[in-house]
């Protein structure tokens, strides 16, 4: 749809969902797949276990492999959501690394776990350099990290 498209929703999303975001309401989620998706999923799992156990003689065949089909429902939805999660990260971890480069000339220290260097994009810039050394020195947390940030810089893409 374009550049229009993605402003006019990044916008509305904001107004309607995220007012201003911070360490207390930064977690997102997805109703419809979070709770929806995978709630039928394990009721689909109990169920057809359920069944399984039922079952007479003539009929475990059939409700073992239905219980299989609801066991590959559930791993396809949960890598779904570990895959999507992970190609996130390798773009934050680009992100923030061009961002380290732009601000000090250098490359983004090895030292940095990747859960740091996830929470540190929501550090602005005024405070990234000594949050950063701060996460490398004491070892910080994502937690601590966020809990640590002064001025706030939102991620509103990130699911």
């Amino acid at each position: 749809m374009g550049k229009f498209h993605d402003i006019a929703y990044l916008s509305l999303y904001k107004t309607f969902y995220m007012q201003e975001q911070n360490f207390k309401n930064h977690a997102q989620m997805v109703p419809g797949f979070h709770y929806v998706t995978f709630g039928l999923l394990f009721a689909l799992l109990g169920g057809s276990i359920n069944y399984l156990i039922k079952s007479t003689p003539e009929n475990k065949y059939l409700a073992s492999l239905v219980v299989l089909i609801a066991v590959i429902f559930v791993l396809i939805a949960w890598y779904a959501r570990v895959f999507a999660l992970k190609a996130q990260d390798r773009a934050i971890k680009a992100e923030e690394s061009l961002r380290y480069y732009i601000m000090t000339g250098k490359a983004l220290p090895t030292e940095l776990k990747i859960s740091q260097i996830i929470a540190l994009r929501f550090a602005s810039d005024a405070e990234y350099l000594a949050l950063l050394d701060r996460a490398i020195k004491e070892n910080l947390s994502n937690k601590e990290i966020k809990l640590a940030i002064q001025n706030w810089k939102a991620d509103y893409y990130r699911v």
